[in-house]
């Protein structure tokens, strides 16, 4: 299923998006059992979903075209902080030995930092560029990874039962903020630096997760490209680091890493400007559009 979370007439509600029409069915036609809310649906656990999945496959649903509602990020607010892993491909750790790390170019250990939820906003909506007086605003495009059952001390082995689903994220940074501070949780954080979307693809409908690959344009340019296959680190075992110190719960969103081809990369810099537009795609996911102003 690709799960949204859509406004219409100011309020938003929960649908599941079919691509090949263009449409979104409303949740809410199924029923008490099927909460109308990203989050309180991943917390209700594999009954809702079960409810959900018999209810599009009975179809005679009701449905809204993508050209009447609004699509906003799929978790409007999230429960808490992202969590960002930093440096997780080897090329991108490459390409930016200038940015501070505290750690090797290519870590030995995941790097971990957050950003807060201020920093979520939805497709289609401008990333805020003016808030970063630097000038050095950058993009990130990345995998998300949304946590189901949430957890402390999780194995590898049982990791991927954890996971609820995938999204797309741009980790937008400010490399100015980002270098000034000596940490990371500043420059990625200002408002608006994460756009999130278009959907959440439930777990059940991906058999290899290594198979997922990421693509950012910028303007139509081709910038990055890399497979989940070639991160340092993979899910399981950000899973089993994480949860070794934190309990991961519901709704939890973790941002897996870039590849290789951030603005920061070239020589000289690329940054983003007012005008330019940034996509991040992850088939069959979808394509994560933002404006810059």
């Amino acid at each position: 299923m690709l799960l949204v979370t859509y406004e219409k007439a100011g309020q938003c509600r929960l649908g599941a998006l079919d691509r090949e029409t263009k449409t979104v069915i409303p949740l809410e036609q199924m029923g008490r059992n099927v909460p109308n809310d990203m989050l309180e649906l991943i917390r209700a656990g594999e009954e809702a979903m079960t409810v959900c999945r018999k209810a599009l496959q009975a179809g005679s649903m009701n449905r809204l075209s993508l050209s009447e509602i609004c699509l906003r990020a799929p978790i409007v607010r999230p429960p808490r902080n992202i969590i960002c892993i930093g440096k997780n491909y080897r090329a991108h750790a490459n390409e930016i030995k200038s940015l501070p790390s505290g750690a090797a170019d290519v870590p030995d250990q995941p790097i971990v930092f957050t950003k807060a939820t201020t920093t979520v906003i939805g497709p289609k909506e401008p990333i805020p560029s003016y808030l970063d007086t630097t000038g050095t605003t950058d993009y990130e495009g990345e995998l998300g990874v949304v946590i189901g059952r949430g957890g402390r001390e999780i194995t590898r082995a049982e990791a991927m039962s954890h996971v609820f689903g995938y999204t797309i994220l741009n980790d937008v940074t400010s490399r100015a903020l980002q270098k000034r501070h000596g940490q990371w949780f500043l420059g990625k954080s200002l408002d608006g630096f994460c756009p999130m979307g278009p959907a959440i693809l439930t777990a059940d409908e991906v058999a290899n997760v290594g198979d997922l690959c990421v693509q950012t344009h910028v303007n139509g340019e081709l910038r990055q490209q890399g497979c989940v296959s070639e991160l340092i680190f993979d899910i399981p075992t950000l899973i089993e680091t994480l949860s070794a110190v934190m309990t991961l719960q519901a709704g939890d969103i973790i941002a897996t890493g870039t590849p290789a081809g951030v603005g920061a990369g070239f020589t000289p810099p690329r940054y983003l400007k007012p005008g330019d537009v940034v996509s991040v795609s992850i088939a069959p996911i979808g394509v994560l559009d933002n404006p810059v102003e």
